[in-house]
């Protein structure tokens, strides 16, 4: 990945990428079955950082060429308590937590800002050249891993203090 970086930064270029993140030990029933759901609230998270261009959770798109049969999480027993034998959904279901891991991707663009001359349009509508000078980041995908990880980190606090809220509430 460096390489690639500092071949595109030496050809006035940019890069876009991927990143995975993994949380672990999360609790099981996190989340809610339609409005906050789980994988809706990491999706916003996500992609309210700049630059981010897709989100999926667990097999995410590739998901969708499965059959059923092939991509159900059959639950299992993993010692004093219940799994699933694969984890397509990626820790996920229905929009709760199910005690795998949960497992995400997150899109980024590449940097529009490149030293290279691009074409363009001025405000008359006039074909012009544009030539941005100065440092700019070839990719921000290695200083994006942190607020990544940040920003899932706010969802899951914020869902286990809304979990903990309903179990001390009385009726």
């Amino acid at each position: 990945m460096q390489a690639a970086i500092v071949e595109a930064q030496e050809a006035g270029d940019s890069l876009g990428g991927i990143i995975t993140c993994v949380c672990r030990n999360i609790p099981t029933g996190l989340g809610e079955p339609v409005f906050n759901k789980m994988e809706a609230l990491l999706a916003q998270a996500m992609l309210s950082i700049p630059a981010t261009k897709g989100f999926e959770i667990g097999s995410g798109f590739a998901g969708s060429s499965m059959r059923g049969s092939a991509h159900n999480d059959v639950f299992i027993k993993k010692g004093a308590y219940l799994g699933t034998r694969t984890n397509y959904s990626g820790g996920v279901q229905g929009g709760i937590s199910n005690g795998e891991p949960i497992i995400f991707r997150v899109a980024f663009k590449p940097p529009s800002t490149i030293s290279l001359p691009q074409k363009t349009v001025d405000f008359e509508g006039n074909d012009t050249v544009l030539e941005a000078k100065g440092r700019h980041d070839p990719c921000v995908v290695p200083r994006a891993v942190p607020i990544i990880e940040s920003m899932a980190a706010l969802v899951l606090a914020d869902l286990a203090l809304q979990q903990k809220m309903r179990e001390n509430e009385t009726v």
